[in-house]
């Protein structure tokens, strides 16, 4: 009778809040603090708190670089055995959860529920400092880094930071000075996808941005021109208050106040 209790399917205990049901008191708590935005479980390093012991051990993992789930195909490794999985679909082909809609599929759940929120327009995830809503949890929390100034992901090399880790895995190209994307014209490498995409419309003569000023057109940097017309300066020098249309531009004459 007890070995039958512990492998009931029955979801036994419900949300007041929400009415989700649960197979424990234990998952019914953590669920609550979704709904009270507790989040007792507090990391030592980055002082960031999460709702349940088991994310802040898996962030923990982000300092220590520990990844203990190892692709025997690839021998890639992971933090935890769900991304692992989720991993090894990549090898299988395997794309289980299909879209309804556009009948796309996906390997996991949470990549079908992202898409279908740009079918229907969801946006379950709201910035509580700016209102800002995202269709996944992921969009969120990088955003969230905006307001709270975190960059978890280093540079073992520089030590330069990132809010992302594809920003820290384009930002190490410099250093190894791997250029995976290359012209299949011309055979150019390049170290990001869309500076392929933008060196490809060279070969076309693609010019697909127009300015709604003067007609002008151009390849990439259509932002920087329109500023020519609105006398936009947003990029401002720190030491004498100098302002400029772009971000090169700046980094150009803050050399000129280190030498």
């Amino acid at each position: 009778m007890f070995g039958i209790f512990l492998h009931t399917t029955e979801r036994r205990f419900s949300c007041g809040s929400c009415e989700k049901k649960f197979f424990t008191k234990i998952v019914l708590a953590t669920h609550m603090r979704t709904h009270k935005g507790e989040k007792p479980f507090s990391c030592v390093t980055c002082a960031k708190s999460y709702r349940a012991k088991s994310h802040l051990k898996r962030h923990m993992m982000i300092h220590t670089g520990e990844k203990p789930f190892p692709c025997e195909t690839c021998k890639k490794s992971f933090r935890s055995k769900f991304e692992l999985l989720s991993h090894m679909k990549i090898h299988t082909g395997e794309k289980p959860f299909l879209c309804e809609t556009c009948g796309k599929s996906f390997p996991v759940k949470v990549c079908l529920d992202q898409h279908v929120r740009g079918h229907t327009g969801e946006r379950p995830f709201t910035c509580i400092t700016c209102g800002k809503s995202y269709i996944a949890r992921s969009s969120l929390v990088y955003h969230m880094r905006i307001h709270t100034g975190e960059k978890p992901f280093s540079c073992v090399t520089c030590g330069k930071s990132f809010r992302c880790k594809p920003h820290l895995v384009v930002h190490m190209r410099i250093h190894t000075g791997e250029k995976p994307f290359s012209c299949m014209t011309c055979g150019r490498g390049f170290s990001q996808k869309g500076n392929l995409g933008i060196h490809m419309k060279g070969h076309t003569g693609e010019e697909p941005l127009s300015c709604t000023a003067c007609g002008k057109r151009f390849l990439t940097n259509l932002t920087y021109h329109i500023r020519i017309h609105t006398g936009e300066r947003p990029f401002s020098c720190a030491t004498c208050g100098k302002s400029f249309r772009g971000k090169s531009n700046l980094r150009y004459h803050m050399r000129t106040h280190t030498r």
